[in-house]
């Protein structure tokens, strides 16, 4: 395979300090990710057992509601992992939206409804999805090399 060289077109040599000073200003915003992405799933885990253990908590029902969005959301976002952010993330809630509302429509439907039943089936559903994605993933990637 062939490389092909592009040559900047200012004639000054890079200034390597200049280039440091741009990954040092680009850490904070990688760092604060995984930070968020670790506090979501730590408020959308306190709000299931909050919900599965029937504490009486204020913060109850919107750490439960945000579970009830997050954890299909996230499932589905990791599966469309191609398509463009805003179009993941509106994909994504819709579909969590859609998964909250079958569950309740076949819980209601077979006269089963309960809370933790609820909750249950929801991260029953996420995981069997998350799972599949990993597995469509890992099959890929297989494949890919027994070709190569």
């Amino acid at each position: 395979m062939q490389t092909i060289g592009i040559k900047s077109s200012s004639s000054h040599p890079p200034d390597p300090d200049g280039e440091e000073r741009l990954r040092q200003a680009r850490t904070p915003a990688r760092d604060l990710l995984p930070l968020l992405a670790g506090a979501a799933t730590t408020i959308a885990g306190v709000g299931a057992v909050l919900a599965l253990a029937d504490i009486d908590s204020p913060l109850r029902a919107p750490f439960t509601l945000f579970f009830l969005l997050a954890a299909p959301a996230a499932t589905v976002a990791i599966a469309l992992r191609n398509l463009e952010p805003v179009g993941r993330v509106l994909a994504s809630l819709s579909a969590a939206v859609a998964v909250n509302l079958l569950v309740a429509q076949g819980m209601l439907a077979v006269h089963r409804w309960s809370v933790p039943g609820g909750i249950a089936a929801v991260a029953a559903l996420s995981s069997l999805i998350l799972l599949l994605v990993l597995v469509r993933r890992l099959r890929g990637r297989t494949a890919r090399r027994r070709v190569s």
